[in-house]
């Protein structure tokens, strides 16, 4: 008796699969639309670019070439090195206090039994990430105000003088790298506290038999156990780099133009590109440099983690 299966060709492997097919035809379209087109207008890098009455793909196409002349205007311009110093700054200082904090706090949130505690705890954790940077940049002037903020008052009644925050640009790296760990810290401890919540009890029970306490436990078992995950979002992070949270650095400092040099991302500088100087070339030229860079990024760190520890590589 032949029990050789017949072999599906490739339409009949999507008949198979048009259930799944059509669950995910959604996202693909999206993807195929707001991500794999307009990388089509990439092209506007290369080019001087000029805008023609006949649409925008004609002037994509007529434009004249200009090769890495963007490129190399960027790269000469006086606030290349500004932005390169605080784009890589503020991240690498968010790489390290998110990925502590949130592994911190989703082992915390893991160890609360009490499920009303815990619920509260993780309304409270989460609340702030919903908010927009429009709104938060209100409570935060609330609190910065020259005139009648919080704190302002609290320094005059104590015999102080008040401070110009908007004016006074020492203090915001510190405001700032503040601000962003603390509305993703609920966000970012999500996937840690699902991976504690899901380790095998079997693990604690075994280590509680050998006599560790609740440190040890930690230690010896929920960290090994969420250190795969841990160091995907490593590598992912890694690849954003030299991107930034626009409304952080654009909304929460007013766009005061005394502290430029200290919150000038490269978002916020294309942003202004094209808003101030029209210069849509440059601007094209800068967002394509942030996505070769963390594609770059993410392949050489997942490099070295598939080296050390190929499990945990992303691919």
């Amino acid at each position: 008796m032949n029990t050789t299966k017949k072999k599906e060709n490739f339409f009949q492997k999507v008949y198979r699969n048009r259930i799944y097919l059509l669950l995910v035809l959604p996202g693909t379209i999206f993807l195929i639309i707001f991500f794999y087109i307009p990388v089509v207008a990439n092209l506007v890098a290369f080019q001087n670019f000029q805008y023609s009455d006949q649409g925008f793909m004609y002037s994509l196409f007529h434009s004249p070439w200009v090769g890495f002349k963007n490129f190399q205007f960027f790269f000469k311009s006086a606030d290349f090195w500004i932005i390169l110093r605080n784009t890589v700054g503020y991240n690498l200082a968010f790489l390290v206090l998110n990925f502590f904090f949130a592994i911190f706090n989703g082992i915390v949130m893991s160890q609360l039994r009490n499920r009303r505690t815990l619920k509260v705890y993780q309304t409270a954790m989460l609340f702030p990430y919903f908010l927009s940077w429009a709104v938060l940049a209100y409570f935060v002037y609330a609190f910065l105000s020259p005139d009648k903020g919080i704190i302002n008052q609290i320094i005059q009644a104590t015999g102080g003088k008040p401070i110009d925050f908007y004016n006074t640009p020492s203090v915001w790296p510190a405001i700032l790298i503040f601000l962003g760990v603390w509305k993703g810290l609920g966000y970012n401890s999500i996937l840690y506290f699902a991976t504690a919540m899901g380790i095998n009890p079997e693990y604690y029970d075994a280590a509680m038999i050998d006599g560790a306490n609740k440190w040890q436990q930690i230690k010896n078992v929920t960290l090994p156990q969420i250190m795969p995950v841990a160091t995907l979002m490593f590598i992912l992070n890694v690849g954003g780099i030299f991107r930034s949270d626009f409304g952080l650095f654009y909304l929460v400092p007013r766009m005061s133009g005394s502290l430029i040099n200290v919150t000038q991302t490269f978002d916020t500088y294309i942003y202004r590109a094209l808003t101030q100087t029209n210069d849509i070339g440059m601007s094209t030229a800068a967002g394509l440099l942030q996505s070769i860079v963390g594609m770059t990024l993410i392949v050489i760190t997942n490099l070295i983690v598939r080296k050390k520890q190929p499990d945990s590589a992303f691919f």
